[in-house]
């Protein structure tokens, strides 16, 4: 069960809103509706929410991301639709059960703090869990838990105007830690914050997320900060969601002309990952295997050098046309003294802006690990240049 779900929202603001969503139904425009008076905001978005998973909603001003995260935690009701949290429809809660929900099922981190001035860090970091009723001793102790997560335990005593605008951002953050809830939405948290703090921030929020395994839907409309958070992102325009998935997904397959207009400067090397450009190897070489197999396998391939794994494919190293070749003509029968151990490797998760320096170091291709050294898959440097280019993407949307 997805931890948010939604299906078929539509929000539209004004009188006789509903006949607004029929109109919408039937083919009229957003510029129509606001002609008379009507403002869809959301238009028919549907979406899933995994547990554990980092979901971005991404989109310029104006194009209903805010207002769709609204939906999620009631504070706005859908005009029509269906938004479930953990399989429940808050849309049908009553208002006594729908505060429940966002008492403890839901935190909500917002751009401009919202912290209370004359509260200290410490009591603003447990204002959530004293509306809960907890005691006092009990929510300080959850506020000072969730103030040493985000690096403020010492500043517990200190009164907001103290602090750095990135260190009430975080307060805001240790509040939403504190109150214990397994889902947090985040709109526009660290748009308000200069470059290098948001950088920061996002850093710390996903060392959290590793940590925690926190449910966090996060509203933003930097590219790039969607790009590094999102496990999946939703690409938002004129109140519709026009595609869904991973960074890596957007970039390479982008669904129309406006996404990939909108992804087209993206740093490519700092987004895509070694997992997302590498090719199975053409052959390898099992490590109880000898020479004469090793030489076999290369003129059969046409490859200089073969990777050498054991029977569970984890990597044992490289042999190289030179030696192979020179211990079948004095009838070596194994593979002794001729596997050269110090080459260079990467991870699924090395992003391509790092592997340049190792391919530079690599005579061939780079080999891939995974989990136990497992060989994964390689990348061959024509390969790593080829996926830095946009112009594959960009002649498919076209055509």
């Amino acid at each position: 069960m997805p931890a948010i779900k939604a299906e078929g929202i539509y929000k539209v603001f004004g009188r006789n809103a509903e006949r607004g969503v029929a109109r919408l139904h039937n083919g009229d425009s957003r510029e129509t509706l606001r002609a008379d008076g009507l403002t869809a905001a959301v238009i028919d978005a549907s979406f899933q929410v995994d547990d554990g998973e980092i979901f971005v909603v991404m989109g310029l001003s104006g194009s209903g991301k805010s207002t769709l995260i609204r939906t999620v935690n009631g504070l706005l009701e859908p005009t029509a639709g269906s938004m479930q949290v953990h399989g429940q429809d808050i849309t049908t809660l009553s208002p006594k059960a729908l505060r429940a929900v966002r008492r403890d099922r839901i935190s909500m981190v917002f751009q401009h703090f919202a912290l209370f001035p004359h509260r200290t860090v410490g009591e603003n970091a447990a204002y959530g869990l004293k509306v809960r009723g907890l005691n006092r001793s009990d929510r300080m102790a959850k506020a000072d838990e969730a103030l040493r997560m985000v690096g403020l335990d010492k500043w517990a005593g200190s009164l907001p105007g103290e602090l750095s605008g990135g260190m009430r951002q975080r307060v805001g953050l240790a509040r939403a830690l504190a109150a214990g809830t397994d889902i947090l939405l985040m709109d526009e948290a660290f748009s308000a914050l200069d470059p290098l703090i948001r950088r920061e921030m996002r850093d710390q929020l996903i060392d959290l997320q590793q940590q925690l395994g926190k449910t966090i839907l996060f509203i933003t409309h930097d590219l790039n900060e969607a790009m590094q958070l999102g496990d999946r992102i939703a690409m938002m325009r004129d109140g519709r969601i026009v595609q869904i998935g991973t960074a890596e997904e957007i970039l390479n397959d982008p669904a129309n002309d406006y996404v990939a207009s909108f992804v087209q400067d993206v740093d490519r090397a700092r987004v895509l990952t070694a997992e997302s450009v590498m090719e199975p190897p053409a052959v390898l070489l099992g490590a109880d295997q000898g020479p004469r197999m090793a030489h076999k396998l290369m003129r059969e391939n046409q490859v200089s050098q073969l990777f050498v794994v054991s029977r569970d494919r984890v990597l044992r190293g490289v042999v190289t046309e030179d030696d192979v070749a020179a211990a079948v003509q004095h009838g070596q029968s194994d593979l002794a003294g001729l596997i050269r151990t110090d080459i260079p490797t990467v991870t699924e998760g090395t992003a391509l802006a790092d592997l340049f320096g190792e391919s530079a170091e690599s005579r061939g291709a780079l080999p891939v690990l995974g989990e136990r050294d497992r060989l994964v898959g390689v990348i061959p440097r024509v390969t790593l240049l080829n996926a830095l280019s946009t112009k594959g993407s960009e002649q498919e949307v076209t055509q």
